[in-house]
């Protein structure tokens, strides 16, 4: 049997306030790196005072390359800047897929400062056709993003939600250094790829 990791290629992106270095972005390149796939922390613009343009600009050059081998695996504002990009970016073929941890679409009352990146009223729905395999993770006690609006992405998506019980917004100072779920999940799409 075909090994069905031969030739994927995750890029991982960072949300707010974050660098490649944080959470449990390099746990899981290095855990992806031991099955012998290829993952990429993709490092954003000025993560402290983002602009959704240069985030765009950052992910259509360091993401370019976007075909049935491509995963994605994005954190909180990471997410909804990749789905902007991929709803620009229309690629030829399906990807493989879309891993979504905490994302959300609407504006964070806490955070106005991020409120670029969701004033523009986007069909997110399109992001269904972008890859057939598509799976959100929420917490419940998560304090930053609210479960209810990570839940209403996975609805708009038609992803799979997953939701644990006690993950916070998922940040190192949670005690996130690793984050299994995501790993897992991303593992059984790839597998499913090659079915």
């Amino acid at each position: 049997m075909a090994d069905p990791t031969n030739g994927k290629h995750v890029y991982i992106v960072h949300g707010y306030g974050a660098t490649p270095a944080n959470h449990w972005f390099r746990w899981l390149q290095e855990r992806l790196a031991a099955d012998g796939i290829t993952a990429d922390i993709l490092e954003m613009p000025a993560p402290l005072s983002p602009n959704l343009q240069e985030w765009l600009k950052h992910l259509s050059s360091k993401a370019a390359v976007l075909n049935q081998d491509t995963y994605f695996v994005a954190h909180s504002l990471g997410c909804v800047s990749l789905l902007k990009y991929l709803l620009n970016a229309k690629p030829q073929e399906p990807l493989g897929g879309l891993v979504l941890v905490s994302g959300f679409t609407k504006p964070l009352p806490d955070l106005p400062m991020l409120d670029e990146f969701t004033k523009e009223q986007t069909d997110y729905s399109g992001a269904a056709a972008l890859a057939p395999r598509r799976a959100v993770i929420a917490s419940r006690d998560d304090d930053i993003v609210p479960a209810a609006l990570s839940k209403e992405l996975a609805q708009v998506i038609h992803a799979d939600f997953y939701e644990v019980e006690h993950g916070g917004h998922f940040l190192d100072s949670d005690g996130f250094t690793t984050l299994p779920i995501a790993y897992d999940v991303l593992r059984d799409m790839i597998v499913q790829t090659n079915e």
